[in-house]
């Protein structure tokens, strides 16, 4: 998700006020931002969810200054191959908080809802899941770390008689190429639980996901271009059509 923030302005900032008093404004409590992205495939830790077809993405976040912040991202599915029987639409409700200590750490925490939308009736595919990221920059590089935890007994995680609990680890780093506007940025992941059973070997349940990209930004356009792979057996129908291999996919989206 990508982002740029606007603040709502006083009747007092239109161009009859004076310059200074715009430049010396403080900036709003809350501030809304958000964006629409095409993308050549939807890639969820490193898996398709659109059958290696495009997706129209958007996503809506509300940050207030004390840190704390709520939103929504959406995208569009494939309920035929994929992700057969959880409709066409995947809508991701969060909130949380996130803050910058003085050291540069920064923290973020909060929660995800996982809803599917137009799944038909009856179907269970809806589940929370925590999350937690620390990040800090190196010089250039802004790293992070972070884990998201799917505690078992949802409806949505239960596809074995055991428990069906979910961690998913992950890690990124990204940097800036001077004077361009490009930047690189590379992730690893690693799936262990009820969402990482998509190996041949039903008492297998985890995966690694990475991908290394380069992204272009311009004002409130941005675009890119990623390869991502997992190192989930290729045999299969079940990992056939969870898009299991590498592919190399690309977007582009505008934000506000």
């Amino acid at each position: 998700m990508r982002f740029s923030t606007y603040g709502f302005c006083a009747l007092s900032c239109f161009a009859a006020a004076p310059a200074m008093a715009q430049d010396t404004a403080p900036p709003p409590p809350v501030t809304v931002s958000g964006g629409v992205t095409v993308v050549t495939d939807y890639r969820f830790r490193g898996l398709t969810q659109t059958d290696e077809d495009a997706a129209l993405q958007g996503t809506v976040n509300v940050n207030h200054e004390s840190g704390f912040y709520v939103g929504t991202w959406a995208s569009t599915l494939d309920d035929e191959v994929s992700l057969p029987g959880y409709g066409d639409t995947e809508v991701d409700l969060y909130g949380g908080y996130s803050t910058t200590l003085d050291n540069g750490i920064g923290i973020d925490v909060g929660m995800l809802y996982y809803w599917y939308v137009d799944a038909p009736g009856g179907n269970d595919t809806d589940y929370f899941e925590p999350y937690a990221t620390v990040s800090y920059a190196i010089g250039p590089v802004s790293t992070s770390v972070g884990a998201n935890y799917a505690w078992g007994g949802q409806d949505g995680l239960d596809y074995t008689a055991s428990n069906d609990d979910s961690l998913y680890l992950h890690a990124e780093a990204s940097t800036s190429i001077p004077g361009t506007p490009l930047s690189l940025n590379a992730h690893i992941g690693r799936s262990k639980g009820s969402l990482g059973l998509y190996n041949l070997d039903p008492n297998d349940d985890e995966y690694w996901d990475t991908s290394f990209g380069v992204e272009w930004a311009g004002g409130p356009i941005t675009g890119g271009v990623k390869y991502v792979d997992t190192d989930i057996s290729n045999a299969g129908d079940f990992a056939q059509a969870n898009g299991r291999g590498a592919t190399v996919l690309g977007y582009v989206g505008l934000s506000f």
